[in-house]
């Protein structure tokens, strides 16, 4: 029940929705086809559906921490008082938001992953289904993360600029729109970020899976990115019940 309000909810966004679909065909129209004439980079010679391939990623982990503003909405109107009150446990609640979260995520996001496999215009089955069971737990990750960071800081103006100051370092500093041999050639503190990072790793199995990996980098072992998604994925899933029952209650919201 509470899995299926949190998708019923996001899908009243109506607006929103439609204002990210048009932002993500435009990043691929406008900016993919204009980046991918101007960088020529040896790791990467056609940077296009590199791009592509890194913006369904990007526009995953976008959708999946927009649930961390619904929180503080029903805050602000008392429906989160209201949730409480329920007979589901805590741990009930924060396992089915976290899970809503990802896969209400990922059911928008879904159309647009279609879009960019008819854009790279191939896929290795087996592969695929691996990546695919990967990015179903990134956005539960990202959800939970979302989630675990609204109930620590409880301050919507706070929350908000930590969530711009994270998507700039995690999105940014990630191989979702450069590949890590040049992110580690522009500063190899940047690459250290990159190497360590939920969203590469969630990017380069996607692209191994899709194939692209095999023409554009190596992914040497994807067992690796798979463990730091799942590691990922448990922390701010099952830590964050913990910290989501000791904070839930104490002090006010903004």
């Amino acid at each position: 029940m509470v899995v299926e309000r949190d998708i019923r909810l996001f899908f009243q966004y109506k607006f929103l929705i439609i204002l990210r679909a048009i932002w993500f065909v435009s990043q691929i129209v406008l900016f993919g086809l204009i980046a991918s004439r101007m960088i020529n980079v040896r790791e990467v010679p056609d940077y296009f559906r590199y791009y592509v391939s890194g913006l369904s990623i990007m526009t995953l982990y976008s959708a999946a921490i927009f649930i961390g503003f619904d929180i503080y909405e029903e805050a602000e109107h008392g429906v989160f008082e209201y949730l409480l009150s329920l007979p589901v446990s805590r741990r009930q609640l924060v396992l089915g938001r976290s899970i809503g979260g990802g896969l209400r995520s990922f059911i928008y996001v879904g159309p647009l992953i279609a879009a960019s496999l008819f854009v790279i215009g191939a896929v290795n089955p087996l592969n695929f289904l691996v990546a695919l069971f990967a990015l179903f737990l990134f956005s539960f990750g990202v959800s939970g993360m979302s989630i675990t960071i609204a109930v620590m800081i409880k301050s919507s103006d706070r929350f908000d600029i930590l969530m711009g100051v994270l998507d700039a370092l995690i999105v940014r500093l990630s191989t979702a729109m450069y590949p890590l041999a040049v992110v580690q050639a522009a500063n190899p503190l940047y690459g250290g970020v990159a190497n360590f990072n939920p969203v590469s790793y969630a990017a380069d199995l996607f692209r191994w899976g899709t194939g692209i990996e095999s023409t554009y980098f190596t992914l040497a072992n994807p067992l690796l990115p798979l463990l730091g998604i799942i590691a990922f994925f448990a922390i701010f899933t099952f830590v964050g019940v913990t910290i989501y029952d000791r904070r839930i209650e104490g002090g006010g919201w903004q």
